[in-house]
């Protein structure tokens, strides 16, 4: 009877491995022609076959061969390499969220190619895969490490990719902002584009993707032996340091080759060999180029589709088309085969990042936040292309317009004040979204808001221009509203589990942004003020957008106030919560809307400032620890500070020319957010 079972079981499998295999490649093959099909002349398939097979030197032909067959090889190696990878590193950090975007391998990938275009750019142009290989390595080894490396949860390695991501992509924002002349270009290729011009990049790629891919199965015993335990594996002779080591190497060289020529693409990596494992396959020798070849079947899915679907505005960039394809696949994996997420892992269960809190006394503490917030207003006001001695702005500001500086004070006073009110709503949005998921390494954009809420902005950039002032606010607040909505009624079922919510929020997140970089790219809105909105600027802003913004502080505080006791109770999990008579899922949904609401209206007066909500949280929680209501306090006067300092340095450091608050908020958090990192780290050490 076994025996009987065993030879069925074979029997299936082999079935299974053909249907992978076989079903693949015709697949392939059929997406293969049609790749070549498509374009801004159609090509019919019986002429495609014709060139294929027996060449002329006709117009379709040469477009056949030149401009479209190498895309479409190009998109297929640049998949079996990503595709690849994926499936490695999801074996060397036992992780299924693992890929090279998840890692942060990806971004950088990019940010090195970038820095290389506008600081070495002979070294760049001679070796770009040089450069790209050491930002990729570097990403991936501090994700992993801030993820805590072997013990890491899916959760806090996905978590730790997208932090290393969004730092690496504030350096990044900050180059392009600084060199539009010489990073323009690179705009569209840094949403994965496939577009050849001829065989350069076919040539220069394939050679390593072959070697590395073959180098990889040829290794497929030694990979096997890494889904046992480490002891066993060590038991039986497996050298299992050095066999992670020659993965991680193999899987961000393949990235970074990949990156170099066609720019991040992201969720091959992670749909790819989850669609292999699923059919049964899970031996690296047969893992890894199944692996590889619906990788390439993926990608050229994805290319075909941007191509076949044709808008007013020109065809998607592949990069936005595979998330606009992985997203839902992240989704569906977290809500069906992901069972045993946790939501009181390290990092989750204890808004704590390490260290002891000042203990400072609270009263005091504000009295001089207050002052202080002033005081930096004050001296904003007094600054910029025209200094105005403090002596007469503040006569300026009694007399009401007697004075010669009023014109000037009626431009810097409401753009100073949408910064504080901005910073404010930002901070205490942070307070409650870190609260309602316990989770001190959360925030709006964590969960889809503030991608959400640009989406929703940069339609009405583009769709209607005339209509900014009044449609502005209002379409961000829909966009966020929108992306939180989805991920609570996704989450619902698995009780607004605090780590569902960040992962369904990073899918949300990527979708949102897929769709900014399109309109970005596709809507010739480079050179306006579109890229600097969504980096998050204060620039040109009014009375309108400050009325708007106190009116949405007047409203929600309060209601936040209020939430404060029920908030803290949340800290100490959900079994515990209840047990003390606390609606856990009312007061988490409560919590979450207010600081949705207060994020999306931030957002649509300052734009997509990022690390704000995550930076005044952590630093009043080291002043006086874990206490909601004056956490909402001190966050709020000390996000209002930061943006206000932001704005000032900005629109002072290079004037004439502005900087974004955004940026400047980006550069200053990205590395207090990597600290934050390593200090929950060393907690959980």
């Amino acid at each position: 009877m076994n025996g009987h079972s065993s030879e069925k079981t074979s029997i299936n499998m082999t079935w299974r491995i053909i249907g992978i295999f076989g079903g693949g490649l015709a697949v392939l093959f059929v997406l293969f022609i049609l790749s070549l099909g498509f374009g801004e002349a159609k090509i019919p398939a019986g002429t495609v076959m014709k060139g294929l097979l027996n060449r002329q030197d006709v117009m379709e032909h040469n477009l056949l061969w030149d401009i479209r067959m190498p895309r479409t090889v190009i998109g297929i190696l640049a998949g079996a390499a990503l595709a690849a990878a994926g499936a490695l590193l999801q074996t060397i950090t036992k992780n299924p969220l693992a890929s090279s975007d998840t890692l942060g391998i990806n971004a950088g990938a990019y940010f090195m190619v970038v820095l290389g275009m506008v600081a070495f750019p002979a070294l760049q142009h001679q070796f770009p895969f040089v450069l790209a290989a050491a930002g990729g390595l570097l990403a991936a080894i501090v994700a992993y490490l801030l993820s805590g490396g072997k013990t890491a949860t899916p959760v806090r390695l996905a978590l730790s990719g997208m932090i290393v991501s969004m730092v690496l992509g504030a350096f990044t924002s900050a180059l392009f902002i600084f060199n539009k002349t010489e990073t323009q270009n690179l705009f569209l290729w840094g949403s994965g584009s496939l577009i050849q011009l001829n065989w350069d990049g076919v040539q220069y790629a394939w050679p390593f993707v072959l070697v590395l891919l073959g180098v990889s199965v040829f290794a497929g015993r030694q990979f096997d032996a890494l889904e046992l335990d480490e002891s066993t594996a060590r038991s039986l002779g497996q050298r299992v340091g050095l066999t992670r080591a020659v993965g991680l190497g193999i899987s961000v060289l393949m990235a970074a080759i990949v990156v170099s020529v066609v720019g991040p693409i992201g969720f091959v990596g992670l749909v790819a060999p989850h669609l292999v494992r699923l059919g049964g396959i899970h031996k690296h020798r047969l893992l890894i180029p199944a692996s590889a070849l619906w990788g390439a079947l993926l990608i050229t899915a994805a290319d075909t589709l941007a191509r076949a679907v044709r808008s007013s505005v020109g065809e998607m960039p592949v990069g936005a088309v595979m998330a606009i394809i992985g997203a839902p696949w992240l989704i569906w994996l977290v809500l069906t085969r992901m069972k045993n997420i946790s939501g009181s892992g390290p990092g989750q269960s204890s808004m704590s990042i390490g260290g002891v809190a000042l203990r400072m006394r609270f009263i005091p503490t504000a009295i001089f936040m207050s002052v202080l917030l002033i005081v930096i207003i004050l001296v904003s006001l007094s600054l910029g292309g025209t200094r105005i001695p403090i002596g007469d702005l503040l006569s300026s500001l009694v007399q009401r317009g007697d004075d010669s500086y009023s014109v000037l004070l009626n431009l810097r006073l409401p753009r100073t004040l949408v910064a504080a009110a901005g910073g404010i709503a930002l901070a205490i949005s942070g307070v409650l979204i870190q609260s309602a998921v316990r989770n001190p390494l959360a925030d709006a954009s964590i969960i889809g808001v503030t991608s959400g809420a640009g989406f929703g902005a940069l339609i009405v950039l583009f769709a209607w221009p005339a209509m900014t002032v009044i449609a502005l606010p209002i379409a961000a607040m829909a966009g966020g509203a929108l992306a939180a909505a989805f991920v609570f009624f996704l989450a619902w079922r698995r009780g607004l589990n605090p780590s569902v919510l960040i992962l369904l929020g990073i899918a949300i997140s990527a979708i949102a942004s897929a769709g900014i970089q399109v309109m970005i790219v596709k809507a010739s809105i480079w050179s306006g003020n579109s890229l600097i909105w969504i980096t998050g600027s204060t620039y040109g802003r009014g009375w309108n957008q400050f009325y708007s913004l106190l009116i949405f502080l007047l409203i929600l505080l309060p209601v936040a106030y209020y939430l404060g006791r029920k908030i803290d109770l949340l800290a100490f999990g959900d079994e515990s919560s209840v047990g003390l008579g606390l609606p856990v899922r009312g007061t988490r949904l409560w919590a979450m809307i207010i600081g949705v609401l207060l994020a999306a209206g931030a957002v649509s007066s300052v734009g997509t400032i990022g690390f704000l909500g995550l930076i005044a949280p952590h630093a009043v929680r080291m002043m006086i620890g874990h206490h909601t209501r004056r956490s909402i306090i001190l966050s709020g006067l000390l996000g209002g500070l930061l943006l206000v300092i932001a704005d000032t340095v900005g629109r002072t450091i290079m004037a004439p020319k502005e900087i974004p608050s955004g940026l400047i908020i980006m550069l200053i958090g990205a590395p207090y957010f990597l600290f934050l990192m390593y200090r929950s780290l060393v907690k959980k050490g």
